[in-house]
């Protein structure tokens, strides 16, 4: 049976292990640190940095396929296993879309995909001259790294774009403008794409926000419409096809107050968008992705209930005395029917230490359970002042 390499040893990688022991395969880890949650699980790990070429060759040794819990690892790096023979999954030549946001949105408006106005930002002076184009309803980005709200800033005046920029830039940091967009809604278009060309897609989900960090997850979106929905997949079915994408790929999008959709970001890989079907899709995104990469035949998709919501466990702003354990202990006998996923991971603020599927029919009444379900493994507070000892 095949042994896949999965660069990174994050939650992703861990839950990526678990799909691999169903199918019989091994998944070898490219770790960091041994408490890594992937590191410590998975029986084959290799330690070293993602931007360690010897380290990445040592884990891509004999793999079927080399492929990644997240974009940091150097496009050249990707570039030399390739040329040495190595199957690296998806390709780095559609990967640097998800790895650059300025090669990324130069692309989709080269496709003719709708993107929010844009411009590089190499100087304080293009900064202010685009702020002042677009009325200060701007958004500052990191070309490279950046997640759950990090490397994203929102100047409102000229002086504080000049002060961000001026700091990044002195750093080394790439920077990106982005026209802020009036949205209603964030959504989110997973699909994956094997090498002999097969895709398949899950139904566009609704994803909410807070601290510019993804909290909840619902499948499919209430209330789209079907063909803005069929747009969606059709568009991030096109796009894996035009950029050569193998594996599992997230397209978030924006839905506007009039209906349309725009490109945010790309992720190749795994995403958190896509955990809802590990309990809520004949085949979750895990499993297809290792199907994918290795070019399988893909999985069915289809949603098992009328509505999955999925809640991330973060990280409170103190960790509560209850030990974890304790914590499980009193939401399985309050909600039997929760299915929970813990990344092993420390408690500390805003982390995502893990998320929990709910399943049910009325989509308000699976939110609330699910949201009051994370809270209580996040804060051991029942938001309903439920006492679990009456």
């Amino acid at each position: 049976m095949p042994t896949v390499t999965m660069i990174g040893g994050g939650q992703l990688a861990r839950m990526t292990h678990q799909a691999a022991i169903a199918l019989g395969q091994r998944l070898r880890v490219l770790a960091e640190h041994p408490d890594d949650p992937a590191a410590q699980v998975s029986p084959e790990i290799v330690f070293g940095s993602h931007t360690d070429l010897a380290a990445l060759r040592k884990a891509a040794v004999g793999s079927h396929a080399l492929t990644f819990d997240h974009e940091g690892v150097p496009t050249e790096h990707l570039e030399a296993l390739v040329a040495e023979g190595v199957n690296v999954q998806p390709p780095p030549e559609a990967l640097v879309f998800a790895q650059d946001k300025l090669a990324m949105r130069v692309k989709l408006s080269e496709l003719g995909l709708p993107v929010p106005a844009f411009a590089p930002v190499t100087t304080v002076e293009e900064a202010v001259r685009f702020g002042d184009e677009q009325g200060w309803r701007i958004v500052l980005k990191a070309v490279r790294g950046g997640y759950d709200g990090r490397g994203v800033w929102m100047p409102e005046s000229a002086d504080a774009a000049a002060t961000i920029v001026a700091d990044q830039l002195a750093h080394g940091v790439q920077l990106l403008a982005e026209a802020k967009v009036d949205l209603k809604r964030e959504l989110s278009a997973m699909v994956a794409r094997s090498p002999f060309g097969q895709a398949a897609t899950w139904p566009v989900v609704q994803t909410v926000q807070r601290n510019g960090q993804c909290a909840v997850v619902i499948a499919p979106a209430p209330d789209l419409d079907d063909d803005l929905a069929a747009a969606a997949e059709t568009l991030a079915l096109n796009l894996a096809r035009e950029l050569g994408v193998v594996g599992a790929m997230a397209v978030e999008l924006f839905e506007t107050h009039d209906g349309k959709l725009l490109v945010n970001e790309l992720a190749m890989r795994p995403h958190n968008s896509g955990h809802w079907g590990m309990d809520g899709a004949r085949t979750g995104q895990f499993e297809q992705h290792l199907r994918a990469v290795l070019d399988y035949p893909l999985g069915d998709t289809s949603p098992l209930a009328p509505v999955t919501v999925m809640a991330n466990i973060l990280g409170a702003a103190e960790a509560p005395a209850m030990s974890m354990d304790e914590r499980l202990h009193h939401l399985f006998a309050r909600m039997p029917d929760a299915k929970v996923h813990m990344y092993g991971k420390g408690e500390r603020p805003d982390r995502k230490i893990g998320h929990i599927n709910i399943l049910g029919d009325d989509v308000a009444a699976v939110r609330e359970k699910a949201e009051r379900a994370a809270h209580w493994m996040s804060h051991a507070v029942w938001t309903d002042g439920w006492d679990p000892h009456q």
